[in-house]
């Protein structure tokens, strides 16, 4: 699709409001009150919203490239994308659809499971802090440090006393992070319980999907609104000028994606980036090849 259709179509669907503004997660941001099947700042289908997702992710593609290219001329600059939501929630459906239109050699997946052995040993943020994307890379979470003061605090895995004084320590390990040439986009993918429902029963009815099933996550339905409660209070507590919290509802599969790929095509575009000067005499280089 040519750039001009393609931005015209975007222009003609997508709404006056950007995603940072309709999905970031304000002072008085209530979890309860967001209609998971929602779709701020878009107005158009399902249709129209896979019609988008090619050219917005061939532009954050060339916008990745560019922070690439311009960490090889000496900058420091990088995007942490961090993804968490409940079981079944699209975390994988966002990898294999936007983060999986990037260059690989500009991005980077970590997933999160449960510590090991050898991470219980260390401080909660080491693992994170050895995962964190180096100057030009797109480093993308599935599942992060979140998870400290989300299971760990539904499960009481650790005092409430040692858990409890983790969001400050999370501030202050991202404000860190952010001096250090990061931009960081924190995403919360949320959907309902009835549509969590669904999908698990999805799983069950399909022998293609049975590999995807953990009998673990009905477990985990028991615990719904402690969950909910524990997220309410992760965004409000952590949800910061430097890395503020985007709440992208996710009943919808395909607005969740096209959110999340929003997100990212706004954020690097606000980065003002540019092709590096090159540091040799470009017409000499032409008049030598050219001599071959």
């Amino acid at each position: 699709m040519p750039d001009s259709v393609a931005m015209a179509t975007t222009d003609e669907i997508l709404s006056r409001t950007t995603f940072r503004e309709a999905l970031r997660a304000g002072p008085s941001f209530d979890l309860s009150a967001l209609d998971p099947r929602s779709t701020p700042a878009f107005d158009g289908d399902k249709e129209a919203a896979e019609e988008l997702m090619t050219p917005l992710a061939d532009r954050a593609s060339d916008l990745q490239e560019m922070l690439y290219a311009e960490s090889k001329a000496g900058g420091n600059r990088k995007i942490l994308l961090v993804i968490q939501g409940m079981d079944t929630s699209g975390k994988g459906g966002v990898m294999r659809h936007v983060v999986g239109a990037m260059d690989p050699q500009g991005s980077e997946i970590t997933a999160f499971k449960a510590p090991t052995d050898e991470e219980r040993k260390h401080h909660f943020l080491w693992r994170i802090r050895r995962a964190l994307p180096s100057p030009g890379i797109v480093g993308v979470f599935d599942r992060s440090h979140y998870e400290d003061v989300l299971i760990v605090r539904v499960h009481d895995l650790v005092p409430e006393k040692e858990w409890s004084r983790r969001y400050d320590e999370i501030n202050e390990f991202e404000a860190e992070v952010a001096a250090d040439g990061a931009t960081i986009i924190k995403v919360m993918l949320h959907i309902s319980n009835e549509e969590q429902r669904e999908r698990l029963a999805e799983r069950l009815d399909r022998p293609d999907k049975h590999w995807k099933f953990n009998p673990g996550d009905i477990d985990e339905r028991a615990h719904w609104g402690e969950y909910m409660e524990a997220y309410q209070a992760a965004i409000t507590q952590c949800s910061t000028e430097i890395a503020p919290w985007f709440v992208v509802p996710a009943d919808r599969k395909w607005y969740a994606r096209l959110a999340v790929l929003n997100l990212l095509d706004e954020h690097l575009a606000a980065m003002g980036l540019e092709w590096p000067v090159a540091d040799f005499d470009v017409e000499e280089q032409k008049a030598r090849l050219a001599a071959t």
